[in-house]
């Protein structure tokens, strides 16, 4: 028989939205900067280097989430270790989960609309390169606040 506590159940769950969540926005936004980076390659073949990393950038998001979907798991005890977790740190691994998850959706595929726009201005002017690169990466920004503010509810909520 498996007993299991409460507050671990929570922090699987937490896991799960994590890179469930970030995940999501980042296959939406690596799908819709790949579209953009096809037809950049299609007007140009020379583009498909450049299209590969306008399309890779939103991958970023799901990297968040399954961070912190691990060291959730980790400190759990779901892989390894004894479940320990309590009910409150089990909220606390949800608050996690969904911080980093929803971020990362929303940034993943803001990230995907800005890169397949720059994979279009590049075919244009190759000079707009760098600064396609900096436009993308600014869509960034919110994932990393949501990452940001999982690790800190992870610190101080008590379960790392």
């Amino acid at each position: 028989m498996v007993v299991v506590v409460l507050g671990t159940a929570l922090a699987a769950i937490g896991a799960g939205i994590a890179v469930g969540m970030a995940g999501l926005g980042s296959g939406i936004g690596q799908g819709i900067a790949a579209a953009g980076s096809v037809g950049a390659v299609a007007e140009d073949p020379d583009m498909f280097a450049r299209g590969l990393i306008f399309t890779a950038l939103p991958e970023t998001q799901a990297i968040y989430g399954f961070l912190i979907a691990i060291l959730l798991l980790v400190f759990s005890g779901i892989m390894g270790g004894a479940s320990s977790l309590t009910t409150t740190a089990g909220l606390v691994a949800i608050g996690a989960g969904s911080a980093v998850g929803f971020a990362g959706l929303g940034s993943g595929m803001g990230q995907g609309i800005t890169a397949s726009s720059a994979a279009g201005a590049v075919v244009e002017d190759p000079d707009m390169f760098a600064r396609g690169i900096i436009f993308t990466a600014i869509s960034e920004t919110q994932a990393i606040y949501g990452f940001l503010i999982a690790i800190l509810l992870l610190v101080f909520g008590g379960i790392l």
